[in-house]
């Protein structure tokens, strides 16, 4: 029995990047040998053991062979002929198909990876050192996952060019309709985690280029050739736009549901009639029709489906909220739940802001909409409603009444608390 290092853990240590997991490979072994070391089964569809001390997985060296479209369509053999030189050919890219053999400790029993004795034989490192990223073997083509994930690897090394066979293969995949056999889960999984990465601009360009954005997010891909209004630098269109909503979020260190509500919120200006090119009347609304619709296909977290609908309904509104008056601030407020929901109107805002930094020009500038909708929020908070519910039940009134007097004393905070110009436009 032997066991290596494998994957993301070698590629990553090469690069001098930190080490998040560790993934092992164990050639000559059977299910029985590991069980009696101790390591505790848990794979569903291969092999796959915990280690009794670390808890970190080791699998049984294996081969795939497709059986059927996406996914799941595939046979898997793991056995102790297996060898490890069949085991790297399954993978995707050279870069993550470099092993370090590992030699147990004798104190814990865990296992040191020897990087002084690589084994490479498709020529990962040499891709390494060149940024190239590469398809392995031709059975790339087999899983249309490999698509994402190449997409996703892309946005996180940024400077990483992609070999022109691979590209040429992934076009090859999806005009054979291998993206459309894919599970959603698997889909947005990929695209989740490709949103958190460094820069997520480059999964979008990556997936338009191979032509899969257009079967997997369609709603995403109608977005370029769609003109900016007048005001917003109208030689860069709202696809261009989005990729630099996108890596401003990275930059401003996001989290996944602000990510995602910054791919979405625009989402209606790709369905804009021609009538009303470039302003783009009405796009709010239809954002959140599509968006609900993507969510649906994708199986998309509530915690992002939620603040993706408010910020595609609102963030106009959110971007004019220093022209409105005392009123309108806190109907704002209402219409975002933030008074049972702060962190979650936090985030609305973080990605409006995105929204409003990602344009050329202004992405040193500032927002000031976002403190001062949450100076707006601490204060409209700051109301104690039960003191106010009760007054308004003493004075006879009831039910929605009872939620006006509240809303009447909020506003008296806010436009006493914030500064407010003389004019002052009211919300929709």
């Amino acid at each position: 029995m032997k066991i290596y290092m494998v994957g993301g853990a070698v590629r990553d240590k090469l690069l001098g990047l930190p080490v998040q997991d560790h993934d092992w490979v164990v050639v000559g072994a059977t299910p029985e040998d590991l069980t009696a070391l101790g390591f505790l089964p848990v794979g569903k569809d291969f092999p796959v053991f915990l280690h009794p001390q670390t808890r970190e997985e080791y699998a049984l060296a294996r081969t795939e062979r497709n059986s059927a479209r996406g996914y799941r369509g595939f046979t898997i053999h793991a056995a102790p002929d297996v060898t490890l030189e069949q085991d790297l050919a399954r993978r995707d890219l050279t870069i993550n198909s470099i092993a370090a053999p590992a030699h147990p400790e004798s104190a814990n029993s865990t296992f040191e990876p020897d990087f002084d004795a690589l084994v490479d034989p498709h020529g990962g490192q040499r891709d390494l050192q060149a940024k190239v990223l590469r398809h392995v073997t031709d059975a790339f083509r087999e899983d249309p996952v490999r698509i994402l994930r190449l997409a996703r690897f892309a946005a996180r090394f940024a400077d990483f060019s992609i070999a022109p066979e691979t590209l040429a293969m992934m076009c090859e995949m999806v005009e054979d309709g291998e993206v459309d056999a894919l599970v959603p889960e698997r889909v947005w999984q990929e695209l989740a985690r490709g949103l958190m990465e460094h820069k997520p601009s480059r999964m979008l360009d990556v997936l338009r280029e191979c032509g899969a954005l257009k079967h997997l997010l369609p709603e995403v891909d109608r977005l370029w050739g769609v003109p900016q209004r007048a005001q917003y630098h109208p030689e860069v269109d709202t696809g261009i736009h989005l990729m630099m909503v996108l890596d401003m979020a990275a930059q401003l260190g996001a989290p996944l549901p602000v990510r995602f509500a910054c791919l979405c919120h625009d989402l209606g200006k790709g369905t804009t009639p021609a009538d009303v090119l470039p302003r783009h009347i009405g796009h709010e609304e239809r954002s959140a029709r599509l968006l609900k619709g993507v969510c649906q296909r994708l199986r998309v977290p509530v915690e992002c489906r939620d603040i993706a609908d408010v910020v595609a309904r609102e963030h106009g509104n959110i971007h004019r909220s220093s022209e409105f008056s005392p009123a309108a601030v806190v109907r704002l407020l209402e219409r975002c739940d933030a008074f049972r929901k702060p962190q979650r109107f936090a985030d609305i805002l973080l990605a409006c802001e995105c929204d409003a930094r990602g344009r050329l020009g202004l992405e040193e500038s500032a927002y000031p909409q976002r403190p001062r909708l949450l100076a707006a929020l601490a204060a409209a908070q700051s109301v104690a409603t039960d003191q106010v519910a009760d007054q308004a039940m003493a004075a006879g009134q009831n039910g929605p009444k009872i939620g006006e007097w509240i809303h009447r004393a909020r506003v008296e905070v806010v436009s006493q608390r914030l500064v407010f110009a003389p004019a002052l436009a009211a919300s929709p």
